[in-house]
């Protein structure tokens, strides 16, 4: 159990029997009462999220999560593989469950997954990833106005909008919650 005051983002919560991670948390006293805090929280599992307000004073189940770094190896027809950097232990993580981390997995690069009652839930990505350009159709300078943008294909099949002057085998710096374009990477 742990005390609503203490609660901070990235706090990993237990609700409706599934573990929630606190995403923003924030204190109010009314001028009559007691203060509260609105905590907003993402299922871990499924991605729904749910608000709540509780009085600071109360306590509330925090989910008994474990966070290991591991580098992913592959996938198959039915599960990413993973590594543990530090055991070298190897975990399956099906991939029916977590279906759009397809597109931002490459082989080789480490991410934090998550574990829960013995079993991996989540794998998380990192806020902003560098991809390579695999497939992008080659525009004039001069075609349209200023902030044009144009589909281009990542190395791991990911389409994500960019500015016309990037081209095919060209880094980029991709935002993974929008899929958007940040800048261009020069290695």
């Amino acid at each position: 159990m742990i005390r609503c005051a203490d609660i901070s983002k990235g706090t990993c919560l237990l609700q409706k029997g599934q573990p929630y991670l606190v995403v923003d948390r924030e204190f109010h006293t009314p001028g009559k009462g007691t203060a509260v805090a609105r905590i907003k929280m993402k299922s871990i599992k499924d991605g729904s999220v749910l608000s709540i307000t509780i009085p600071t004073q109360q306590e509330v189940e925090d989910a008994q999560v474990e966070l290991h770094t591991c580098q992913y190896q592959y996938s198959d027809q039915d599960n990413y593989h993973f590594m543990d950097n530090e055991s070298f232990e190897q975990y399956e993580v099906p991939i029916e469950d977590n279906p759009d981390k397809k597109l931002y997995l490459k082989e080789g690069d480490s991410y934090q997954i998550i574990i829960w009652e013995g079993k991996v839930i989540d794998i998380q990505i990192p806020y902003k990833v560098i991809f390579t350009v695999a497939e992008s159709e080659n525009y004039i300078k001069g075609d349209t106005a200023t902030g044009a943008t144009k589909p281009i294909k990542t190395d791991t099949g990911l389409t994500v909008r960019v500015p016309l002057f990037i081209k095919q085998g060209e880094r980029i710096l991709v935002n993974t919650e929008t899929n958007e374009y940040v800048e261009r990477v020069n290695s």
